[in-house]
């Protein structure tokens, strides 16, 4: 303990001040160091609030002792990581957030016996803005939703009766396309009665029109589904092309396009048809006339003897008789007809094209490289009969199809996939999390090295100004001292005292302060010339002129 009191009243106060600081600046810095690393990783628990939304969520975490971060000026919380899905839980059952906007929950607290109906109508106005604006904002790219209704009331004896309108205001995360845009026209006229669609105004953040609301957009409305009948025929004969053509060359072997093209003309044929073969009787006339005429050789008497009652029939002989007779028959027939009206809509497919590559086979030799070889040409054929079959080839149509064997430019193996695949199951937050922490140790190496270390050097170093052990006043220097011990009389060196008698150990260590001593001076000296060589010159100059 002597020794230690003794060193330290050799360091001086100035000495243990500093080593005092820099203590104190380690033990700062590795305390933010360890309370960094252990601190929990905050991930996003919500973004994009409305600040309502976020004093209430706010004020839950607070009450629950839970840590929080606030970033976007309170529209971005984070949370501890493994509370984040809890928490969703937990505030989901209450009912948070709300999105800025209020539903029916207006008339849990309101007191309906003094409320007008003015109030109780405007109440209910709010209330299915409100919640049409939250059911809007559970679609995916829409970030914020503002809803606005117009109902009219109906008049007393008035005929006419103004329809329902509504305007949508809507903050997405990306482009909507026209399918997105009219779900959410028939979700908003489905949820208000006697909305229709057509009449509800959709507007995006930036000013864009997305929806004009004033019924004119049958033709765009046809258009579109048009063109998603054409991309939905060009996706279902992707899928099925794609399904049979990686099942022979392998995932990730095969890029198939497919293109149709559709006839947009309403066609309507009117055709008469007549068979001769098929002839059916229709109606039949018949038509008869017979005549009857005799010769009676101008005998009166013969002819009136005739006329009497009883006349023997003989007395009739001698006389002719002539008798005529004709039969005519009309037969009216019916042709068989087939009268066929024909309606074809637009949207039919009019041609097809088929675009296939597949790439060659890879083989590995021994050494390790690896070798590309095309196809066979019997396998390009088996597979363009089996896509002309998938796809429903028809070459009166003009359908085209192009199945080509080339070398595909970077081709992944499946062993590499799956490490890719390991190693880029990694969130964004893991990777910051390891980029801070990798900084934080090459700040640390960086400070220990810089600010640490020459620090505590120069404080450990002999000061400069003189030696740590005060010689008595009118003493030898303790060089001179210990060069006159060790020495004999006449100059001569002496025999070194025993090392049981204690005197050549302290006389060792008076030797190597004093060394410290001289070389600490010497050194400042050099230092003094190398940083002030003008100043040294003058000096040196100065003792020259001096000595002359």
């Amino acid at each position: 303990m002597n020794g230690f009191f003794h060193f330290l009243r050799a360091l001086g106060p100035g000495r243990l001040a500093a080593m005092g600081s820099v203590a104190a600046g380690l033990v700062g810095f590795f305390a933010f160091l360890i309370l960094r690393l252990t601190a929990p990783q905050m991930t996003l628990l919500f973004t994009d609030l409305d600040i309502r939304d976020s004093n209430a969520i706010v004020r839950d975490l607070e009450s629950s002792n839970i840590p929080y971060e606030l970033r976007a000026d309170g529209s971005t919380i984070l949370v501890p990581k493994e509370e984040v899905l809890r928490l969703r839980m937990r505030l989901a059952e209450d009912g948070l957030p709300v999105g800025g906007s209020m539903g029916y929950e207006l008339f849990d607290k309101s007191n309906a016996l003094g409320t007008t109906s003015f109030v109780q109508n405007i109440n209910h106005l709010r209330a299915l803005e409100g919640e049409l604006a939250r059911t809007i904002r559970t679609l995916d790219r829409v970030s914020a939703v503002r809803v606005h209704l117009v109902l009219p009331e109906r008049k007393l004896f008035s005929r006419q009766e103004n329809e329902p309108s509504a305007s949508i205001v809507l903050k997405t995360r990306g482009e909507l396309d026209s399918t997105n845009i009219r779900a959410i026209q028939n979700l908003a006229a489905s949820a208000v009665a006697g909305l229709k669609p057509s009449r509800v105004s959709i507007v995006d953040e930036a000013g864009r029109l997305l929806a004009s609301g004033r019924g004119d957009d049958a033709n765009m409305a046809l258009a579109s589904s048009f063109e998603e009948r054409r991309a939905g025929i060009e996706k279902r004969l992707h899928d099925e092309v794609m399904t049979i053509v990686t099942s022979v060359v392998g995932d990730g072997r095969a890029r198939v396009n497919v293109v149709a093209e559709l006839d947009y003309n309403r066609v309507t044929q009117t055709s008469d048809t007549f068979d001769p073969e098929g002839r059916v009787v229709r109606s039949t006339q018949t038509r008869e006339e017979k005549s009857a005429s005799s010769d009676g050789k101008g005998n009166p008497g013969v002819s009136a003897g005739n006329e009497l009652p009883g006349a023997d029939a003989a007395a009739s002989e001698g006389v002719s008789k002539e008798q005529a007779g004709a039969t005519e028959e009309t037969v009216n027939y019916e042709i068989s007809r087939t009268t066929k009206t024909e309606t074809i809509e637009a949207g039919r497919l009019r041609r097809l094209s088929v675009a296939v590559v597949v790439d060659g086979t890879y083989a590995t030799d021994s050494s390790g490289n690896v070798s590309y070889a095309p196809r066979p040409q019997e396998q390009i054929d088996q597979i363009a009969a089996l896509v002309r079959t998938a796809v429903g080839y028809d070459a009166s149509r003009g359908d085209q199809i192009e199945i080509a064997n080339l070398r595909f430019a970077d081709v992944a193996r499946p062993d590499q996939i799956a490490e890719d695949e390991g190693f880029l199951s990694l969130t964004k937050e893991d990777y910051f999390y390891i980029a801070e922490l990798a900084v934080l140790l090459i700040v640390t190496a960086l400070v220990l090295l810089f600010v640490i270390r020459p620090l505590v050097r120069r404080i450990v170093a002999p000061e400069s100004g003189g030696a740590l052990i005060a010689a008595p006043a009118g003493a030898a220097p303790a060089g001179e001292q210990a060069k006159a011990q060790i020495a004999g009389p006449g100059g001569a060196p002496a025999a070194l005292p025993k090392p049981d008698g204690g005197s050549a150990s302290e006389m060792i260590d008076v030797a190597q302060f004093t060394g410290k001593i001289h070389a600490s001076s010497v050194q400042k000296v050099g230092d003094l010339v190398k940083n002030n060589p003008e100043e040294a010159v003058a000096i040196v100059r100065q003792w020259l002129g001096d000595a002359a």
